[in-house]
C-alpha cells in the first residue's frame, strides 16, 4: 500500500509545482507560501479530526515534539525557498534541482540514522544527480 501512496504523492507534488507556477504570478513568493500553508494546515487538521487522531496528542513525547517542530521549520524553509525559486526560474529547471533532496536525504539517512547505503542506492543517487545536471544545463 505504501507504493500507491508514494505514487499519489508524486502526482500531487507534480500538480503542486504546475499550479504554484501559475498561481504565483504577480504574488510575493512569501505571501504565496503562507497562503498555501494555510490550506495545508486546514486540510491536515481536518484529516486529524476526521480520523479521530487528535486523541493521540497527549501521548506525544517531548523528544517527538522537538523533532516534529524542527521538521516543520525545515519544511517551512524548504517551501519558502521553493516558491522563491519557482517565481524566479522555470519549473522544468527548479523541480529537478529540488528533487536532489532525494540524494541529500539518503546521505543524511546514512550518516545520522545509520541506514544501509547499498550499491543500488548509491547508483540511484548518482543517476539522480547526473539526471539533474542534464535537465538543468
Amino acid at each position: 500500500m505504501w507504493l500507491v501512496f508514494a505514487l499519489l504523492s508524486a502526482v500531487f507534488a507534480a500538480l503542486t509545482s504546475i499550479l504554484a507556477k501559475v498561481g504565483i504570478q504577480g504574488v510575493d513568493s512569501n505571501l504565496a507560501t503562507a497562503l498555501r500553508t494555510m490550506v495545508v494546515l486546514v486540510m491536515a487538521w481536518g484529516m486529524v479530526f476526521l480520523t479521530g487522531a487528535q486523541d493521540g496528542l497527549p501521548g506525544i513525547s517531548r523528544r517527538s515534539w522537538v523533532f516534529l517542530v524542527l521538521s516543520g521549520l525545515a519544511t517551512g524553509a524548504s517551501w519558502l525557498c521553493y516558491y522563491r525559486a519557482l517565481q524566479a526560474g522555470e519549473v522544468s529547471k527548479v523541480v529537478p534541482v529540488d528533487k536532489l533532496s532525494v540524494v541529500i536525504t539518503l546521505a543524511l539517512a546514512f550518516l545520522f540514522l545509520h541506514e544501509q547505503a547499498g550499491a543500488k542506492a548509491l547508483l540511484g543517487c548518482a543517476l539522480i544527480g547526473a539526471g539533474t545536471l542534464l535537465m538543468v544545463l
